[in-house]
Order: structure tokens, then sequence, then C-alpha cells
């Protein structure tokens, strides 16, 4: 694989798809306490942690790849916002590898972003253009992770995202295929986890696909943001695997 990724423990596969303000390391509390009782899959998405990016390329291609070098088979998969996002492509193109999905905070195809998060876009955008990385990350750190993250998880978040900013606009153009999302596709019982300081997108995604998907449940929860494990790890295994 040219994508950085890891396996830790031994048991039932479990697959960790980060979220696209951060990489892998969002999810280094979970494995520690997951490693006894799972195999877990963790990557960097290309263009965040340690894997570069290219020209061209597929990130449902690349999960899909990496679970089959693996040999995973009856997988549960959890993906935090774009990295959910992922695991919908690759549930739709294969959906007798899963075993279960866990989606938090995640969008989908055929819904429109709200007005706040376009107008977020459009400040990050502009801070970029203007050279101010520092600025850019400052804001993703205010606006994407909740009221109950600790300045530990704040500081790890810019972390992850100054590292993306670093890769990403060193990398110029590349061009990402997306596959299509196909909700009645996916035959895996789907838990959809959202934030009530979210942005409105990914509670209407939520919405949309669970009327659309063949098996869902709705987790909402009051306190949350766009990172819930990272605001409260110490809730994030009952709310991922309970």
């Amino acid at each position: 694989m040219t994508i950085s990724y890891q396996v830790t423990g031994d048991g039932p596969d479990l697959l960790l798809v980060h979220a696209g303000v951060a990489d892998s390391r969002m999810w280094a509390r979970q494995v520690a306490e997951l490693k006894d009782r799972y195999r877990v899959i963790t990557l960097d998405l290309r263009g965040y942690g340690e894997t570069p990016l290219v020209p061209q390329y597929s990130d449902a291609g690349d999960v899909l790849a990496l679970l089959e070098e693996l040999g995973a088979n009856d997988v549960t998969a959890v993906g935090a916002s774009y990295g959910g996002y992922v695991v919908q492509q690759v549930a739709t193109r294969r959906p007798e590898l899963f075993s279960r999905l866990v989606l938090v905070c995640a969008p989908t195809d055929n819904v429109q972003p709200d007005d706040e998060l376009r107008a977020l876009w459009a400040e990050e955008n502009k801070l970029l253009e203007a050279g101010d990385v520092d600025g850019a990350t400052d804001l993703t750190v205010r606006r994407w992770i909740g009221p109950d993250a600790d300045d530990d998880a704040r500081e790890l978040l810019r972390a992850m995202q100054q590292r993306a900013y670093d890769v990403q606009l060193a990398a110029g153009d590349v061009d990402n295929e997306e596959w299509p999302v196909e909700p009645e596709k996916i035959s895996a019982p789907v838990r959809l986890i959202t934030g009530a300081h979210d942005f409105a997108f990914f509670t209407d995604s939520a919405d949309y696909l669970a009327d659309r998907l063949p098996s869902s449940e709705q987790v909402r929860l009051p306190w949350a943001g766009h990172l819930p494990t990272l605001e409260r790890p110490s809730e994030a295994l009952e709310l991922l695997l309970g």
C-alpha cells in the first residue's frame, strides 16, 4: 500500500477512518482501549498525517484496497465526518464486507451544506489564499470541535489540521475520484451519531440516510460538536460500540 496505516491487536476487524480536519491520531485513545478485543485498522487518507498526496487517487479505492490486502471481513467500520463519507462509498460498492457501520457527524450525497457551513468554508479559503495558514488553523480549532473539548483535544486538532495544510498546500491541484453513495445498497446496520453543536448539514445528512438505509439508528448528542470522540473520549467506546 502507498498509504500509511497501522494494524493493532487481534480479533474481529474494526476499521477507524478519521475526519477531514484530522488524521489517524484522533483514534489513539480508542486504539489503546480496543486492541485487546479487536484487530484495529487505522490509516491516514491521502493528504493527511503520514500519507502524501498524488495527482489522481480515490480515498474509497484506497480503503477498499487496504481491507482486501489485509483479508478483512465482517468489518465494523467507524467513520468520522469525511471519513464517514468514505465508508459509505465503500459500503455501497462492497456491502458484504461489513457487519456494522458507525457514522459520526458524517456528510452524504444529495444533501446541501447549510449557509453557516458555506460561510465557514469561504472564510477558510480567504485565509489560505492570503497565506494565513495559522489563521485558518485557528479557525478550524474554534469551529470544528465542541464546547466539552479540553485543551489537549484542541491542541491535537491543531496539530492534525496544521499537518494536513502543510501536505495539501504543497501538493497543489489533485483529483480524488469519489464513488456514489447509495444508502439502499448498504446492508449492514448503521448507527448515525450527530451533535447538537455541529453544523446543520451533518444532522440533515443523518436524517436523509435514516430515511433510506435498510437498518439504522440515530443517536443525537446534546453536548457534542463535530468531533464527539475527541470531546468526550471517556464516552467514545459506548458511542461507537455500545
